[in-house]
């Protein structure tokens, strides 16, 4: 199977294999995984990282195929509304002090280093 066939696996395969790819891409770009998958009622977080002093909150998101647009347009506002909701959580359980914040997104079309977008800053807590 090519980097970029995902067909025949499970989408819980998938995401698996997505979310280790994106974090070797990031801990390369000097980024720290701190947490992988941090659930709370109402929202997950696929990612937390370290960027210096920053917390970042990464959405990963892989798409098999773009007949329904690319892995961006999935990451509606009510799928923004339940990551912030999730980094809240985070931050009441683990932040010792005041930190900056930012969520990314890692969007795949593919399994390889060479698909990946990462948009930081893609959306804001407001």
């Amino acid at each position: 199977m090519s980097g970029n066939d995902t067909t025949g696996e499970s989408s819980t395969v998938a995401g698996k294999l997505a979310e280790d790819l994106a974090a070797r891409f990031l801990e390369k770009r000097g980024l720290k995984v701190l947490a992988r998958n941090f659930r709370r009622r109402g929202g997950e977080i696929d990612l937390v990282c370290r960027d210096g002093k920053a917390l970042v909150f990464v959405e990963v998101r892989l798409r098999r195929n773009a007949a329904y647009g690319g892995a961006g347009a999935s990451i509606t506002a009510g799928k923004q509304a339940r990551i912030i909701l999730a980094a809240r959580h985070y931050l009441a359980a683990n932040a010792t002090s005041e930190c900056d914040c930012r969520f990314d997104c890692l969007l795949l079309d593919g399994r390889t280093e060479n698909n990946i977008e990462w948009i930081r800053d893609a959306f804001a807590a407001d």
